[in-house]
């Protein structure tokens, strides 16, 4: 039988091997030592004309870090993980951010113009004053989001779900909300010039004194929509519902309404001339006090409409 060494005579138990860092932690290690990636030395004779590659950091997690006045542009950062996350005034221009996980970060202030957010998940981030022309946000989630004087200029937004976020003042000119669902969202005052908003969901949304001036809302809905002084001049509004809206004193001059569902809604001092009603269903609307010069009413229902002092001529 063999003897089993005494304790005094074995040999130290081994420390457990460390575990190699991911391919992203040395990533970010490499590229946190900056605050301008572009300044990082480049090997090569020619090293001045190649131009830096941005950095690389896909499935990094970043949760909670400080990364204020970064400049990452054209960074990759889809799938990190970057929750609660300071990125207020970071360079983010032509980031990738697909599937990234930005929930309730600070982006305050930063340029993600051209970035590419696109299934972004972005419940509570806080973009106030952030620069998002040309960004693209499809399907982002962005509920709860604050956009306020956010600029979206151009932006692609199809599909994104946009409930109950904060887009106060913002810029949506010409950007594109194609089915996206805003519903009780804050879009007061927002600047949204030519936007696309066509079979957006706007349930309950509050647009007031909002700039939707040739803006499209085809087939939109907005029942329940606050629209007290919102502007929709030569606007898009084909087939769109606006059950018990409140369009009291909005200007829908030349908008197109045709087939539009208007049951009870509010349109008090409304600025309906040469707009377009055809078989639009006005019944038990409030007209009092609207504006209908050369308005086109062929076809339209009028049962139960209250029409009081509309004006019909000039």
């Amino acid at each position: 039988m063999i003897d089993q060494p005494s304790a005094s005579t074995r040999s130290p138990a081994s420390p457990p091997a460390r575990q190699p860092a991911s391919p992203a932690q040395r990533r970010l290690k490499l590229y946190r030592s900056s605050d301008d990636w572009q300044d990082q030395p480049r090997n090569g004779s020619r090293a001045e004309q190649v131009p830096p590659v941005p950095p690389d950091l896909s499935g990094a997690d970043l949760r909670k870090q400080d990364f204020s006045g970064r400049n990452w542009q054209g960074i990759n950062l889809s799938r990190a993980y970057l929750s609660g996350a300071n990125l207020s005034a970071a360079q983010l221009k032509a980031a990738t951010l697909i599937q990234a996980n930005l929930y309730e970060a600070n982006l305050r202030d930063a340029d993600l113009a051209e970035a590419n957010l696109t299934d972004a998940h972005l419940i509570g981030a806080d973009f106030t004053g952030a620069d998002l022309p040309s960004a693209i946000l499809r399907a982002a989630d962005l509920r709860e989001a604050i956009l306020v004087k956010a600029n979206l200029n151009h932006a692609d937004l199809i599909g994104a779900d946009l409930r109950a976020a904060n887009l106060s003042l913002a810029d949506l000119s010409e950007a594109n909300l194609m089915r996206a669902n805003l519903s009780r969202a804050n879009l007061s005052k927002i600047s949204a010039y030519a936007a696309n908003f066509s079979r957006a969901q706007l349930w309950q949304a509050d647009l007031i004194a909002a700039q939707l001036a040739k803006a499209s809302l085809y087939c939109a809905n907005l029942s329940g929509a606050n629209l007290i002084r919102a502007v929709l001049t030569g606007s898009t509004l084909v087939e769109a519902r606006f059950e018990r809206a409140n369009l009291s004193y909005a200007d829908l001059s030349r908008a197109n309404l045709s087939g539009a569902n208007l049951r009870s809604a509010n349109l008090r001092g409304a600025n309906l001339s040469r707009a377009s009603l055809k078989q639009a269903d006005l019944s038990n609307a409030n007209l009092t006090g609207a504006i209908l010069f050369k308005a086109d009413l062929t076809g339209a229902i009028l049962t139960g409409a209250i029409l009081p002092k509309a004006t019909c001529s000039e």
